[in-house]
């Protein structure tokens, strides 16, 4: 009988301290807007374009050429298909010829620093490319040559932002077979 009142008691206790608890986290700030359309895309888009150049610019040169399985890229390769067939979405957008391939070749890249100067410039022209469009061009029309069908920009964005996330996951495996630690997955200063 004394265990369930002093359960009861505590019970109670806690029950009165939430809402003061609840204050504390909200605040009496306003709440901010959202961003615009053309800022949240962009903002995915450097996301995922900071991820993908800290790999490169992190892994071991010695292994740019590391592939799990002789069925897969190696991680440059890898690296720059991610990187190349941005270019997809950026030339749509900048009205410029599609690249002729996805793939660039690894033997045009001699050294890590090359790779890694590549997958950060094809990031930061479909960046520039998303600011040079604007909230307004989110909405306007490209063509996308791998379905043949018209998208609208935003959307175009989404898809190359996965697509490049799923190589982003890929990397992650080959880092983890080599017993190392990705860049975003090492504990914060």
């Amino acid at each position: 009988m004394r265990s369930m009142f002093l359960s009861a008691l505590l019970l109670a206790a806690i029950g009165m301290s939430l809402p003061v608890c609840a204050q504390n986290v909200m605040k009496k700030e306003a709440v901010k807007p959202p961003d615009s359309r053309s800022q949240a895309v962009l903002a995915q888009w450097n996301d995922i374009g900071r991820k993908l150049t800290a790999m490169a610019e992190d892994f071991p040169e010695d292994k740019y050429d590391f592939k799990p399985n002789a069925a897969e890229r190696t991680f440059s390769e890898q690296l720059l298909h991610a990187a190349g067939v941005t270019y997809f979405f950026t030339n749509a957008l900048m009205g410029k010829e599609l690249p002729k391939e996805e793939n660039p070749k690894r033997q045009e890249f001699k050294s890590k620093a090359e790779i890694a100067a590549y997958v950060e410039k094809a990031f930061a022209d479909g960046a520039a490319a998303i600011r040079a469009k604007g909230d307004k061009g989110m909405s306007d029309l490209v063509i996308d040559p791998f379905e043949h069908k018209q998208v609208r920009v935003s959307d175009y964005a989404c898809g190359f932002i996965e697509h490049s996330g799923e190589h982003y996951g890929q990397l992650v495996v080959y880092y983890r077979v080599l017993g190392l630690v990705p860049p975003e997955s090492r504990p914060r200063k």
